[in-house]
């Protein structure tokens, strides 16, 4: 009986080391892969990026001076803290005070120097603030539209506008059940089709809405965090003082793609910014295509009028790209969907059916359902999206939806 204690105890003994000596190897290890790699330290940044604005400049100058008041009341406080555990504490004889009463001076200090503290922090605050909201004397405006999911920039003065919209592909991201297969690039989720472009050292007000749902147009080095909502326009501003590319995201929950909505600003000089001008009214102004995807091959983007007319083959491989571009999230690459709430469009009996209830739900969308209206397309785009998913996957119509179609169906 005692040699089978013994035995158990020297098993719980072995037991108990080895799981010592694996969490010292486990603790050593996490210790080389935080101290031991410098570069690993040189690409730890935990502050925010670089300001290149004039209200980006002081947002910064802002945290910093808030990051520093913090740090010297922790110190403080702390400091007091372990001052009077160590020197009231019970080992070396201190007695508590039982006999202690209010003291009004003190309630009076602690009171007083919170509120300098936070008059000093909400000064600065406050100038910051009232410069941000100061949109007046543009030297450019532009108006920026939130969708569900992608933007549309509208250069008024310049009599031009687009759509910018995700532009890293969907085999880098991968879908439920289809795992990604590239790398993800260097800008994963950040990059756009089409850019906003900006000159430098100009004032540039933007004018922001929204047409569904509640968005936030947001470029932290620009200093811009301005709400996109339904029905009203809000404006914010900025001055670029320094020639670049610049990244932000959609600040606001605002549905499934939410992650997907990135935004991309890039600076340019006087005179590249006159030329990309020119080469926007060409590409964008009126008579021009207003397509919603760079990826749509040069031929199809020369001829965005209603008198075009497809072959099966053209309209499937540009219908591809639009799918791509706006459809796959939801419906996925196989046209199987996400049920119930974004049904398959393999097989379905709309897809299948009559054209015009297709192009319907298209211009219209459907009403308390994630399917939006995507009218903001153009008829060509539209037109070959449809014959795409009528032609994909277990939908073999033969049909061809032309871009005369759609442009009878949104006059009715």
């Amino acid at each position: 009986m005692q040699k089978a204690m013994n035995m158990k105890f020297l098993n719980i003994k072995a037991c108990c080391a080895a799981i010592k000596n694996y969490s010292l190897a486990r603790f050593s290890t996490l210790l080389l892969t935080i101290f031991g790699s410098t570069a690993a330290w040189a690409d730890y940044d935990v502050n925010i990026l670089p300001p290149v604005t004039p209200i980006s400049n002081q947002i910064y100058g802002l945290h910093m001076y808030i990051l520093y008041v913090c740090a010297v009341i922790f110190i403080i406080v702390f400091a007091m803290m372990f001052y009077s555990i160590f020197k009231f504490r019970k080992s070396a004889g201190a007695k508590p005070d039982v006999n202690f009463h209010e003291s009004t001076l003190i309630e009076i200090i602690w009171t007083i120097i919170p509120f300098i503290i936070l008059i000093a922090m909400a000064i600065p605050a406050t100038k910051t603030v009232l410069d941000m909201k100061d949109t007046s004397n543009p030297d450019l405006t532009i108006k920026v539209t939130a969708y569900q999911w992608g933007w549309r920039y509208d250069y008024s003065a310049e009599d031009f506008g687009f759509y910018s919209n995700l532009s890293t592909p969907w085999s880098q991201i991968g879908q439920p059940g289809s795992p990604a297969t590239e790398a993800k690039g260097k800008d994963y989720l950040l990059e756009v089709d089409n850019i906003v472009v900006v000159p430098v050292n100009k004032r540039v007000r933007l004018l922001v809405t929204s047409n569904d749902v509640i968005h936030g147009w947001y470029v932290p080095q620009l200093g811009v965090n301005q709400y996109g909502i339904p029905g009203f326009i809000k404006d914010a501003w900025f001055k670029a003082e320094k020639i670049g590319v610049y990244k932000g995201q959609c600040s606001q929950i605002c549905g499934k793609l939410h992650g997907y909505m990135p935004i991309t600003v890039e600076v340019k000089s006087e005179a590249d910014y006159a030329k990309w001008i020119k080469d926007g009214q060409a590409k964008w102004g009126k008579g021009a295509a207003l397509t919603a995807s760079n990826s749509a091959p040069k031929a199809d983007a020369a001829a965005e009028d209603s008198a075009k007319k497809f072959t099966l083959a053209e309209a499937k491989d540009h219908g591809e790209k639009v799918y791509a571009a706006n459809c796959v999230a939801c419906h996925q690459l196989t046209g199987k969907g996400m049920p119930p709430a974004f049904p398959a469009l393999s097989g379905s009996k709309v897809v299948q059916g009559p054209m015009d209830a297709q192009i319907g739900v298209l211009l219209n969308g459907r009403p308390g359902t994630a399917m939006q209206s995507f009218a903001r397309l153009n008829d060509t785009d539209l037109a070959a999206v449809i014959t795409y998913t009528k032609n994909s996957w277990d939908n073999n119509t033969g049909k061809i939806a032309q871009p005369s179609d759609i442009k009878a169906a949104r006059k009715i």
